[in-house]
């Protein structure tokens, strides 16, 4: 912007003249957004500093522009609003995301199938008829999942380090005001205290099977990011690994959350995905497919995003200083009656025809050069488990239809319980 230029700033709600709009937001989030974007529009002020974004093609073009004008979120701690460093740091990830890629392609991904089916067995198996806390179960599942595929056999004690790591930093995902590190407050002391663990366990983990006569193999993600040409270092895989494992934990658990959900009030879709599953259907897009797709788009995880500007540049008809912060959110975009007819109404058959989401307005995994590193991978394995639940359980739930969303941190629907019972018990029951 130059020198004099007048900034462009979106109008929004003024709030409270001490606190603004964090009593508010904090107060009712989804409906404060819900709000604000009634009355306006698609880009609107949350401060001086912050504007939310509902437009597909905005939220796009800030998506694509990441690691050149925008950076992603910054640390918990960076009060200083270090930009430059996060763009140096976006800078250097870039390289370690391409040499990861074929190890989380499609085919890298098929071979999941079977370990996965088999933690599956483990975890939802050993609870079926019992009531079970549906997003606790999930998360061990996915855990679980990530931690086997990154390391294989050499997994112990990875999914337990998640769940703490997921845990810590969940306390400033639900606040909207950050401290300095050094306050001795007891969030921050568990936040670096479970960070060191993991980055610890990580490196002994890369370290010792490098120096291994078998270091090399490619039957885990670590032997195949080991097997690099130049080799990496072990700081680079380091990073590379919490990025999956993080992204591979916390995104799946909460879909898998939402799924279950629809699944205990539609057990008319649960027999059509059991049809599947034993071959009944065939040709199109497979059901079970279309069913995750159509849960990410009324629940997407990571249902707000954060952009951060690297230097000063515009956004549409916006004026942004380096450091401002760019919100997208999913959620309304995929709930939007411009882009989706019937937006609120769950119905997976408008993918079985093939049909793509319109134009930019379907963003569950993100987009651009920071899209999920490991969207293949996930997508495959929600369908794998949408089909074998189907096909083994029938789902009930004394709380599905009491239970609502909790727009946190990753969306899931929050506190419910569900019952798997297996599926030859449920027919018998009930003829």
């Amino acid at each position: 912007m130059a020198q004099g230029e007048e900034r462009r700033w979106p109008p929004g709600p003024r709030g409270h003249r001490l606190t603004g709009n964090t009593r508010a937001y904090e107060a009712d989030r989804i409906g404060f957004l819900r709000r604000s974007h009634r009355e306006y529009g698609d880009v609107f002020s949350y401060d001086e500093h912050t504007l939310f974004v509902i437009d597909p093609e905005l939220a796009h073009e800030a998506l694509i522009r990441t690691g050149d004008t925008f950076v992603t979120e910054l640390a918990p701690f960076d009060m200083r609003r270090d930009t430059d460093r996060a763009a140096e740091h976006a800078t250097s990830w870039m390289p370690e995301r391409r040499s990861a890629w074929p190890g989380l392609n499609r085919t890298a991904a098929a071979m999941t199938d079977e370990p996965t089916v088999a933690i599956l067995d483990a975890v939802i198996t050993d609870g079926a008829g019992h009531d079970v806390d549906v997003l606790t179960t999930m998360r061990t599942l996915t855990a679980r999942t990530i931690a086997e595929y990154c390391f294989g056999a050499d997994h112990a004690g990875v999914a337990e380090l998640l769940h703490e790591t997921v845990r810590a930093t969940q306390a400033f995902a639900e606040a909207s005001r950050e401290f300095p590190a050094w306050l001795p407050l007891p969030r921050h002391r568990r936040y670096f205290r479970t960070y060191r663990r993991l980055t610890a366990t990580l490196t002994g983990l890369v370290r010792e099977r490098r120096a291994s006569p078998s270091g090399r193999s490619r039957d885990d993600l670590l032997g195949f990011l080991l097997a690099g040409e130049p080799a990496p270092s072990v700081d680079t895989v380091v990073s590379t690994l919490h990025s999956v494992l993080m992204g591979g934990h916390g995104v799946p658990a909460a879909a898998l959350t939402s799924l279950v959900w629809e699944l205990a009030r539609r057990p008319g879709l649960v027999h059509d995905l059991r049809d599947e599953a034993d071959g009944a259907q065939t040709g199109g897009t497979p059901l079970a497919e279309a069913v995750i797709r159509e849960t990410l788009r009324l629940y997407p995880p990571a249902w707000l995003m954060t952009r951060t500007a690297a230097t000063a540049t515009t956004l549409g008809a916006w004026t942004l200083g380096p450091g401002d912060d760019v919100l997208l959110n999913p959620y309304l975009i995929h709930r939007d009656p411009r882009w989706w007819p019937r937006p609120d109404e769950f119905d997976p058959t408008r993918w079985l025809a093939g049909q793509a989401a319109p134009g930019s307005a379907y963003l569950p995994f993100g987009a651009g050069p920071r899209v999920c590193l490991g969207a293949t991978l996930t997508m495959r394995q929600l369908t794998l488990t949408t089909s074998w639940l189907a096909r083994r359980f029938t789902v009930e739930s004394p709380n599905a239809e009491s239970v609502t969303l909790e727009f946190v941190d990753r969306l899931a629907p929050a506190h419910l319980r569900a019952r798997f019972l297996p599926a030859e018990s449920a027919r018998r029951n009930n003829g």
